[in-house]
């Protein structure tokens, strides 16, 4: 099994859970997150005064998913927040040795 996890747009999440739907990757989790990449940030204005905007709203996905469709969860994560701009995000796969069902404390594949 590998964790799946996707900083993204914050506009894109329901593209991402829709595509991860259309191959059967139906649990996640999705936290609102902010930090910066390569995008530094940027200036707004409020209420007539300039002020440097450092970190971005972005969300994070997170999905654990067999290894037999971890690519295919990876095209779908990708082809869905792309939108070819600066600040689109990144995807991270790590490795998961073991998951535990809480309710039943079975060991869950």
């Amino acid at each position: 099994m590998k964790l799946i996890k996707a900083i993204v747009r914050p506009n894109k999440v329901d593209d991402v859970r829709e595509a991860l739907g259309k191959i059967n990757v139906s649990g996640m989790t999705v936290t609102e997150v902010r930090g910066h990449g390569k995008q530094k940030g940027h200036t707004a204005i409020y209420r007539g005064k300039e002020y440097q905007v450092s970190l971005l709203p972005k969300m994070e996905i997170e999905v654990v998913v067999n290894d037999e469709i971890v690519n295919d969860a990876i095209k779908a994560i990708i082809d869905s927040a792309r939108t070819g701009e600066i600040g689109d995000g990144r995807v991270f796969v790590t490795p998961v040795e073991r998951s535990y069902r809480i309710r039943t404390g079975e060991q869950a594949l």
